[in-house]
């Protein structure tokens, strides 16, 4: 198998003309607050250890207990506690259905709920190692990152025709996987990879199952989010603490770099395309994709550990170590800044929109 885990280059940093003119209208300052928390509940089986949300309901993983907890799609009610078979490490959520990976002393496996039903309907074995958990948007694959030995590869499991298949990523000292992303089309899954010489983002086709192209970053990776034709990368070393780092498929370049401090640990992208939402030590940072800028801290009572979004975008689920969810309301305000922004200054009318997303050909 060949070794695709090889020396990083220096990260670029380039923005367009058409970007820098937007950035310079849209600033922090003209960007709104638009996030409120409406309540809290208490899940009570101790840290949160990861958390997904769509129509079905809310889903949160409790490590200490081998279990997850679901509560109704408001994030107010709980629906039930199911027991597993081990530690829950990661969970997906598409319609309704919930994806948790579960670690144990003999192995790794993937657990399937049904959420209307409320109940484990399948589970997968998996061989070792699961390190990240993705969905295709339509539920028919599941895609589980695992890590042994140096040698990274990614489980394709269809949980309706009960197959499974592998892609090979690669081999490499001290190679790990640290985050997958499927983008919205379902036909490119992102793998966040870093060996000893450091980190990179491998685009893999869906149909094929093959590689097609790697994109070196440099710094461990965190978390993955693909929006469009646009792939934004969390990272966080002992050097410059987090970053994200905005990646333009059409050129497989980095063209911008967020420094955000901290020890940022999960990124989650809105539907909308207009925020991201980091979990950065003891806040969620809110990073407007426009400009560039965090323009809001979401503080929790315990330090956060995952977030989620819910389908729409309008419900932002906080989960904490203490075994909190804090749920905030959410308003979408690109098209208002967009329309307040023409209104109010002609000359824009004939600039591009900065970062108009679109899906790449890669």
């Amino acid at each position: 198998m060949a070794n695709i885990l090889r020396p990083m280059g220096s990260v670029m940093r380039e923005v367009s003309s058409d970007s820098r003119v937007a950035d310079e209208a849209f600033t922090a300052e003209a960007l709104p607050t638009d996030t409120t928390l409406e309540h809290r509940v208490a899940v009570g089986h101790g840290p949160v250890g990861d958390i997904a949300a769509g129509r079905a309901g809310v889903v949160v993983a409790n490590p200490a207990t081998d279990s997850v907890s679901v509560l109704d799609a408001a994030g107010r009610a709980f629906g039930t506690d199911l027991g597993l078979a081990g530690e829950p490490v990661a969970v997906v959520v598409t319609d309704d259905r919930a994806y948790v990976t579960t670690a144990s002393a003999t192995q790794d496996t993937l657990s399937v709920i049904n959420l209307d039903a409320g109940a484990v309907v399948a589970t997968f074995p998996l061989a070792f190692g699961v390190s990240a958990l993705a969905a295709s948007p339509d539920g028919k694959r599941v895609y589980a990152g695992r890590t042994a030995h140096g040698h990274v590869d990614i489980t394709v499991i269809d949980p309706a025709a009960e197959r499974a298949g592998t892609v090979d990523i690669g081999t490499g000292p001290a190679a790990g996987l640290d985050a997958l992303c499927v983008d919205p089309s379902g036909k490119r899954l992102y793998a966040a990879v870093t060996d000893d010489n450091g980190s990179q983002v491998v685009a893999v086709d869906t149909e094929t199952s093959r590689v097609q192209r790697v994109i070196p970053i440099g710094s461990p990776i965190r978390d993955i989010a693909v929006a469009g034709g646009t792939v934004y990368v969390l990272t966080s070393d002992r050097a410059v603490g987090g970053a994200v780092h905005v990646i333009e498929l059409s050129t497989a370049k980095v063209t911008a770099t967020v420094e955000l401090g901290g020890a940022p640990t999960q990124l989650v992208m809105s539907p909308d395309h207009a925020r991201a939402y980091v979990v950065d030590y003891d806040r969620v940072a809110v990073l407007c994709t426009l400009s560039l800028e965090v323009v809001d801290s979401l503080s929790v009572p315990a330090r956060p550990s995952c977030v989620a979004l819910d389908d729409d975008g309008s419900h932002l689920y906080v989960a904490d170590y203490s075994g909190v969810v804090s749920v905030f309301g959410v308003e979408s305000t690109i098209e208002k800044l967009y329309s307040e922004f023409l209104a109010t200054d002609p000359i824009a009318l004939s600039v591009p929109r900065a970062r108009e997303l679109q899906p790449a050909a890669v």
